[in-house]
């Protein structure tokens, strides 16, 4: 697979993100249920289109970031957090992911941060892996943070400066 392109997110994507969003669910990455019908809005007034970054390949997409603020504090306003991250499972291992991580990181140093941050479970090797090659480091480490189908998970936070 080529390079994805990658744009941000229109409100007309909602519904394929939605979709994305419910066929890459699991517990290696996700903290909350699987999601089950009637479905939530993708959108939210806290994250909308503009938080989104897509990547697109062939008219489809195929993946997404979601960017936002740690918290609504505005001492922590230099500071924009990767807050989801999901990758068509047919187009795994075809850069996306890394594409989707690069773009993030651009996007937030547009933005005038100073740093990104993110949070990753323990067990998740892969996404860890991938974001300590884009230059994030672990920060920090809450053990044993989540309980995931019966086997408690910890919750670490890593980071990287933007200048």
């Amino acid at each position: 697979m080529p390079e994805p392109s990658i744009r941000v997110a229109r409100p007309a994507d909602e519904g394929e993100l939605a979709l994305l969003d419910r066929e890459t669910w699991s517990v290696l990455h996700a903290v909350t249920p699987p999601p089950q019908p009637p479905y939530d809005s993708f959108f939210s007034e806290r994250s909308g289109p503009r938080d989104h970054l897509v990547a697109e390949h062939a008219g489809r997409v195929v993946g997404y970031v979601r960017l936002g603020f740690p918290t609504e504090l505005p001492s922590n306003a230099h500071v924009q957090q990767i807050r989801g991250l999901a990758v068509a499972e047919a187009a795994r291992g075809a850069g996306v992911g890394r594409a989707l991580v690069r773009a993030a990181v651009r996007e937030a140093r547009e933005r005038g941060a100073r740093r990104i941050t993110l949070r990753v479970l323990g067990h998740n090797s892969a996404a860890r892996a991938l974001y300590a090659s884009e230059g994030f480091v672990v920060e920090g480490v809450q053990p044993e943070e989540f309980c995931l189908d019966g086997t408690y998970v910890d919750d670490v936070l890593m980071g990287r400066a933007l200048r």
